[in-house]
């Protein structure tokens, strides 16, 4: 199992969270357009190798619910990853944050040792 994401030469790992621009094209008055989203969440698993790694990012929307998106780390739609804070997490994967509330996330995934 691999808790480390390599993109654009910069690493990632299990626990951090990231902001990840994401390409949509839209159509507006029969134009083609394309803006990037951001998704910005905790990266809870890495899963793959090579070509069909993947990765999944948490984040609690506005109105509380959780929502996660996988993202295929060779996509050409990924725009830009960018990590907003470093972890201390040091496991594989990171689902127990599905059931803590924001408070005892950050006391478990950033704490200093």
């Amino acid at each position: 199992m691999s808790r480390f994401l390599r993109f654009n030469n910069k690493t990632y790992q299990v626990g951090d969270t990231v902001k990840v621009g994401y390409k949509i094209k839209e159509f507006v008055k029969g134009k083609e357009k394309e803006r990037v989203q951001d998704f910005e969440g905790i990266l809870t698993k890495v899963r793959g190798m090579d070509e069909n790694k993947t990765f999944t990012v948490r984040k609690v929307s506005k109105s509380g619910i959780g929502v996660e998106r996988i993202f295929p780390v060779m996509s050409p739609w990924i725009a830009y990853i960018k990590l907003t804070r470093k972890s201390t997490y040091a496991r594989a994967k990171a689902f127990f944050v599905r059931d803590l509330s924001d408070s005892n996330i950050r006391r478990k995934l950033y704490r200093s040792k």
